[in-house]
């Protein structure tokens, strides 16, 4: 089976998804397929986890980060333009099931021969001096089988531990949670004049290294497919967040001038099932009233803006402004 090489034209994560599906589901199943992208900030959440439990939404949201949710399973994994992600797709039938090691092999051992003591740890991780600097996962359909990983060769490592801390909300839900793991870049491991772009062109000739290939280019038609795609799915705040499984959150704040507030929230698919709200605060309005108003409401800025419209939240919560109680729920 002849194998083909792209290399994505874009940074745009939900193309980047998108692109994948198109790659996985039109393209000829006759060949085999090894794919390079990278992605400006984003987060990206698997396929059955809740999107709400994963991600710090003040962080998300002053640094611009996307939030979109892949086909995979696995944990939550940040993305930015010093890490560099590479997909296989082929028959799943030359391969175990969910053979992870199979897929990380090639990158361990190319660091091998740079001299990093890099090792395939566990059911999904490669890493270095005990540290993780990739994580994976796969994505099997009508045998074909979608391997993914990231390479975390010059992130922010700041921003990775801020965007995927939650801390201080405590949430219950059924959903598939990340596994919190000490990660790495590779960069400090390798020679000072190594570089992402020279790194990759390493990794490319690794892969092929005695193995035909053809490299190909996506043409207009292709490009429009795949924004089709973008659209239809990872452009989606019902797909990135809304299908989140249900679950039950408590949202405890202390704000000055106005005291303690708790939001007990019960949600589902994204959407608020049921709030009550507690604490120390004062108000003239039974807050009681809040919450029949917020019932069903998508938990998103935009809709919690125009649901709650002209309220006054200052008599419900003495000293709280409607930007900060949406602050809360979010």
């Amino acid at each position: 089976m002849s194998m083909v090489y792209l290399k994505s034209p874009s940074t745009d994560p939900a193309f980047n998804l998108a692109l994948e599906q198109f790659v996985f589901d039109r393209m000829d199943r006759s060949k085999e397929y090894f794919m390079l992208w990278q992605n400006n900030n984003a987060v990206i959440v698997g396929k059955n986890q809740n999107t709400f439990g994963e991600v710090n939404p003040k962080v998300v949201e002053s640094r611009g980060i996307q939030v979109i949710r892949r086909l995979s399973g696995g944990g939550a994994v940040y993305h930015d333009l010093g890490n560099l992600n590479f997909t296989f797709i082929m028959d799943a039938k030359e391969v175990c099931d969910l053979d992870i090691k199979l897929f990380c092999q090639p990158v361990a051992s190319l660091l091998q021969k740079l001299g990093v003591d890099a090792q395939v740890n566990g059911r999904n991780d490669i890493i270095i001096d005990g540290k993780k600097f990739s994580g994976n996962s796969q994505y099997l359909k009508e045998g074909r089988i979608m391997h993914h990983g990231t390479i975390l060769f010059d992130s922010d490592l700041d921003v990775v531990a801020s965007v995927l801390n939650v801390a201080g909300d405590k949430f219950q839900s059924k959903a598939a949670k990340s596994v919190k793991s000490r990660v790495t870049n590779v960069k400090p491991y390798l020679k000072e004049e190594e570089t992402l772009d020279s790194f990759q062109t390493q990794l490319v000739s690794y892969i092929f290294e005695g193995t035909p290939f053809e490299t190909y280019e996506l043409t207009a038609e292709d490009m429009a497919e795949i924004e089709k795609i973008k659209a239809a799915r990872y452009g989606q705040w019902d797909w990135n967040y809304g299908k989140s499984s249900e679950y039950s959150v408590i949202k405890e704040r202390r704000i000055d001038g106005c005291g303690k507030i708790e939001a007990h929230m019960n949600t589902k698919d994204g959407k608020i099932v049921e709030v009550q709200f507690y604490g120390d605060f004062f108000g003239v309005c039974d807050p009681g009233e809040l919450s029949a108003i917020l019932e069903g409401c998508a938990l998103k800025r935009e809709a919690l803006t125009q649901t709650l419209g002209n309220t006054e939240i200052e008599k419900y919560f003495y000293g709280l402004s409607p930007a900060q109680f949406i602050d809360i729920l979010l």
